[in-house]
């Protein structure tokens, strides 16, 4: 069965580390990894050359949106970057991530 992996930018590591945290422990994630990455972009008309780290984060289809406003409500950037796919994975770890985040 698909699920979705959403892909977030954060400032810096103890924000992503902080957001992840939180969502998984509240069982809006079945897990998260953290990464560092260079991201070039405009913003107030000018081209940001910035260190930011990401998260990506796996859940169910179902929670997509739910997700999705707790991830604005925890998040510090005025527009964050909150970029979701469905994806598939073998059977075995579909259903851990199903098995992770049910009674949310």
């Amino acid at each position: 069965m698909p699920f979705l992996t959403f892909y977030i930018t954060h400032p810096d590591e103890a924000t992503a580390r902080r957001i992840a945290g939180e969502l998984v422990q509240e069982r809006w994630a079945a897990c998260a990894n953290i990464f560092p990455i260079h991201s070039a972009y405009w913003w107030n008309g000018a081209v940001q050359n910035d260190a930011e780290w990401v998260s990506v984060l796996k859940t169910s289809l179902a929670l997509e949106h739910a997700l999705e406003a707790e991830i604005e409500r925890l998040h510090p950037y005025e527009v964050p970057c909150i970029m979701r796919f469905e994806t598939r994975a073998n059977a075995a770890y579909e259903q851990w991530i199903e098995e992770s985040v049910q009674g949310k």
